[in-house]
């Protein structure tokens, strides 16, 4: 694997650039579900009488904690976009003052949220289920991880700068290493083995935190060496209103659209968490929910190379190449969604046999989700292409509306009313219906066309002719 030029971005079949682009943070998401698939796994394997309430406090634990850091990682999606259209620009001093702006604000963030989250994490979770033992559960699991938000948000900023620069290598050996570290302690740590304390769902948190921890450290230590293409700087890292504005201007919608779909996530997770017999569906849902995150998986690393190949061009204003990369990237994306969706389906009773043995109650509900939920698969892959589109040009306002629509105009209701009157089976029907419903929303802004419009200059009266795309960049 290699760096993509950015002559290569602006020149060459923009598929083959997509997939090298897409490929490395394919890898690197891949890595980072290792995580919660590794703490699925382990904590799966425990006793019958741990490993239901154990996966389910896991479950629950996610929705809630992204519901808490969706509003700040929203921004980051306007960092993202001004980074990537200034290197198209070839306007490299901007694309570091970007950068260190994004920085800062996460770490402001992360900050913020480890301290809210800790306080208000007993009164959050008692509202999603009525079982004591997995409310429990969830408690201590996300208590650690909220003290280790701060690395969190430091590691996936430093992802999303690289990835916007066009280098989508560096995050993803930073999470191999990573990844295969909290692979090898969890079990240390879950049953205590060699000399360490048996800490069940805690040794599950304190391993994630440890290996953040470390790829928050590498993050930092690269960009201020600015041996990557972008240079972060302490002076860069004060708050600057010029260019806060702009990153709030753009991403407001996308921080919204974050943090009402994180919600309707939590909003979902309580429907669920309220039926009967909630430890064996949640835990269900939950280890389904891991697997169906592969496939996601390729359809976020295929949106990070579209997001990239369309902030890059439309900085360089080359608009028949742009129209050229949505056109065939749609294509692409709900082709290889379909084709992972049918195969989840032909492997459901192994990976859930694999994952919680000893639970046939559990087993039984999982598969029966997983029959039903990727029929909507395929329609969430065209979903994410277009929204790739939209943040990728820094138009965030139509991804809000798409999030908002599925979640709370489509899934939160149909689950809910579905949910009454047939269970379990209502409830996964709501959700593979709201995937199907939202796409066809998603294609209606498409057509309108307005994430070909770019945003770096849209404050200038005029934009000069670009003369080459190929301005020489700095350094």
């Amino acid at each position: 694997m290699r760096k993509v030029t950015r002559e290569e971005i602006l020149t060459a079949n923009p598929l083959k650039v997509m997939f090298l682009l897409s490929f490395p943070v394919m890898i690197s998401q891949l890595l980072h579900t290792l995580y919660h698939l590794a703490d699925t796994f382990w904590l799966g394997h425990l006793p019958p009488a741990e490993s239901g309430e154990a996966v389910a406090g896991l479950q629950i634990s996610w929705p809630v904690i992204w519901f808490l850091i969706a509003l700040s990682f929203g921004f980051g999606i306007a960092g993202v976009a001004l980074v990537s259209q200034y290197t198209g620009a070839g306007e490299k001093k901007n694309a570091n003052m970007v950068a260190s702006q994004m920085l800062s604000l996460s770490i402001i963030f992360g900050l913020i949220v480890a301290v809210f989250g800790f306080i208000l994490t007993p009164y959050l979770v008692p509202l999603i289920t009525k079982s004591a033992t997995v409310t429990r559960t969830a408690i201590t699991y996300m208590r650690l991880i909220f003290w280790g938000m701060p690395f969190i948000f430091i590691a996936f900023t430093f992802q999303s700068i690289l990835s916007a620069k066009g280098d989508t290598i560096t995050p993803m050996y930073i999470n191999l290493f990573t990844v295969t570290l909290n692979v090898i302690l969890d079990p240390f740590l879950i049953f205590g083995w060699w000399r360490f304390p048996h800490l069940g769902v805690l040794g599950a948190a304190l391993a994630t935190v440890i290996c953040q921890g470390i790829a928050a450290s590498i993050s930092l230590y690269l960009l201020f060496r600015g041996t990557k293409g972008i240079k972060i700087t302490l002076n860069g890292l004060i708050p600057a209103w010029k260019w806060l504005k702009k990153i709030f201007k753009i991403g407001l919608p996308a921080a919204i659209g974050h943090s009402t779909t994180a919600f309707g996530f939590v909003l979902v997770m309580a429907i669920i968490g309220r039926i009967n017999n909630p430890e064996t569906v949640i835990a269900a849902y939950g280890v389904g929910d891991k697997l169906i995150n592969i496939i996601f998986i390729v359809v976020d690393g295929l949106g990070t190379g579209i997001m990239t190949l369309i902030g890059q061009n439309l900085g360089a204003n080359l608009i028949d190449r742009v129209e050229e990369i949505a056109r065939k990237s749609l294509q692409v994306v709900f082709i290889i969604a379909l084709l992972e969706a049918a195969l989840v389906f032909a492997l459901r009773i192994t990976l859930f046999k694999l994952f919680i043995p000893g639970r046939p109650d559990i087993i039984a509900e999982g598969i029966h989700f997983l029959t039903i939920f990727t029929l909507g698969i395929p329609f969430f892959g065209l979903i994410g292409a277009i929204m790739a589109l939209f943040r990728g040009s820094g138009h965030n306002v139509q991804p809000m509306i798409v999030d908002m629509v599925r979640l709370w105009g489509l899934r939160i209701p149909l689950a809910y009313f579905l949910g009454n009157q047939f269970g379990s089976t209502g409830i996964w029907w709501g959700m593979a219906l709201s995937n199907i419903i939202a796409a066809i929303v998603a294609l209606f802004f498409y057509f309108q066309g307005g994430w070909k419009k770019q945003v770096i200059h849209e404050y200038k009266e005029t934009i000069q002719p670009t003369l080459s795309p190929f301005t020489p960049e700095e350094g």
